[in-house]
């Protein structure tokens, strides 16, 4: 079972200590890790496995320099790479922290040690002397820069065979997923509401609620049915002999907690959290656009930060610049309308039914794109902000005037230049900010993420960089748990966790820090 990777509480002082004892000739005393957890500027982490400390890292922040105090595993768990999953997340956070270059201190015959290091791109720098007090002998000293570090690149943690199930219940699809080790999906049911909200022109938060209230259940039971089949066939001893894999049989709960439609959130949540206190599994909150941004990273193995990604759906039009796993910075989003929105709205009007978005691309498809010149909002506003209402408030005027004078609309030429104003301004923004950020990777997340337009218009536009370009396949275009599981596996890892009197946050922001 793959240890998880959490934050140092005081009452893993006496473990991590045990371990200090037996690793290193002069070791810290239980008092000294206590007193070192409570001071500035540290942050400490432990790997656990099975409730059981077996491997701790600490790390010390002094201005954009951090340099790594200690790491070490249990014996019995060396070889494992919990080494590497240790740095790696103490990099991760110290990186968060406003970390900016790593240093340490490593005796010179360490060659294991050593070529982990390396690993990370850190090199020597020179030679502290007399720095092994009981020996005499010199360290060597090593830094690396954390912005363009090779870890950046490489898979965050070990994939391992942890099993999370994960929950999404953010606006009108109630889904349920679950996964081994990061990316093998074994279940993933997804019940859709769009024929209640149909008949309305778009989501009405109140029936939304309701209908998660009422399939929850089953669509979780089927998850589990399915996950318990899957991994019979797979072979894993996990799986019973018959019937659903037991909740006793997960290493962690997952669940969207914003943003979204509180109502919506809650139903999620409320339900995540019994069965996290009912079992004793540890809970992981996972931002829903981040949920999004890793349906790339499940879907192609060669999605590495430093990337940037446009996020497109309904709610929300935004571009995200990932330096590192785990870290964002929101470059610029919507002021007003999401594209998925504009696309519903259009749609109503000409009475095409919603969802609006397909039914438009498909008729986009046989128009032409310069048949009606619509604005290009903001499209050399020198900033990544999006503005849509402009262009919505158009096509609807352009709509009106020509049924006023009694002329048929040519919808596919009106759809097609409609889809090309909003083509036209994301692709431009996100070539920017791949320029400007040095982006290796590009990734499209979000329903709107389905549009072949807007697909083919930026593999043509960044792919010609050097950049890759990813996009998801179109199951996990729309809101779905595998998304959210392959996010929460990595913030399990690092031991991130939702504490139980967590609530649903409606505008939860994607840079916003998770502890």
């Amino acid at each position: 079972m793959t240890a998880a990777v959490r934050r140092m509480q005081p009452g893993d002082v006496e473990a991590v200590a045990a371990i200090e004892a037996v690793t290193f000739p002069v070791p810290w005393s239980q008092t000294a890790f206590a007193e070192d957890l409570e001071a500035p500027g540290r942050v400490w982490l432990v790997a656990e496995d099975a409730g059981e400390v077996v491997g701790y890292a600490g790390g010390w922040l002094l201005d954009d320099e951090a340099h790594v105090m200690n790491i070490a595993v249990a014996e019995e768990y060396r070889g494992r790479g919990l080494g590497r999953a240790l740095l790696a997340a103490l990099r991760a956070r110290l990186a968060a922290a406003g970390a900016r270059r790593i240093t340490l201190e490593v005796r010179p015959d360490n060659t294991e040690a050593i070529a982990l290091y390396e690993s990370f791109e850190m090199h020597s720098v020179g030679v502290r002397a007399n720095y092994y007090a009981e020996t005499g002998e010199d360290a060597m000293i090593m830094w690396g820069d954390v912005a363009v570090s090779e870890a950046a690149l490489d898979a965050p943690t070990p994939p391992g065979d942890t099993l999370l199930l994960a929950i999404e219940t953010s606006c009108d699809e109630t889904a349920a997923a679950v996964m081994r080790g990061g990316r093998e999906l074994v279940a993933n049911v997804v019940a859709s509401q769009i024929d209640f909200h149909a008949r309305f022109g778009g989501v009405v938060p109140e029936i939304a609620s309701r209908k998660h209230t009422e399939a929850i259940v089953g669509v979780i039971a089927e998850a589990m049915e399915r996950a318990g089949d899957a991994l019979r066939e797979l072979g894993d001893e996990r799986a019973p002999a018959e019937g659903p894999l037991g909740f006793s049989a997960l290493d962690a709960i997952a669940v969207t907690y914003g943003p979204g439609l509180v109502g919506a959130l809650v139903v999620g949540l409320a339900y995540a959290k019994g069965l996290a206190l009912a079992t004793g599994r540890p809970l992981v909150g996972v931002n829903h656009l981040e949920g999004h941004i890793f349906a790339n990273v499940l879907a192609d193995e060669a999605v590495r930060p430093p990337l940037v990604a446009l996020v497109v759906s309904g709610g929300h039009t935004s571009l995200v610049h990932m330096p590192e796993w785990g870290v964002y910075r929101t470059l610029g989003e919507t002021l007003d309308d999401a594209a998925g929105e504009a696309f519903d709205k259009v749609a109503k009007v000409l009475g095409l039914g919603y969802p609006g978005g397909p039914v438009l691309s498909r008729m986009a498809a046989e128009g032409d794109p310069a048949a009606i010149d619509f604005p290009r909002a903001m499209m050399r506003s020198g900033d990544y902000a999006f503005s849509l209402s402009g262009l919505k408030t158009a096509v609807i005027n352009h709509i009106r005037h020509e049924r006023e004078a009694g002329r048929d609309i040519d919808i596919p030429d009106l759809a097609a230049s409609f889809q090309a104003a909003i083509v036209d301004v994301q692709v431009a923004k996100a070539v920017r900010a791949v320029k400007e950020t040095g982006a290796r990777a590009f990734c499209l997340a979000g329903g709107v993420a389905a549009n072949p337009a807007l697909r083919e218009a930026l593999r043509d536009a960044i792919e010609p960089l050097g950049v890759h370009v990813s996009v998801p396949p179109m199951h996990l275009c729309t809101d779905n748990a595998a998304m959210i599981a392959a996010a929460a596996h990595y913030r399990y890892l690092r031991g991130e966790r939702l504490g139980l009197d967590a609530e649903a946050d409606p505008s939860l922001r994607l840079d916003t820090p998770q502890t």
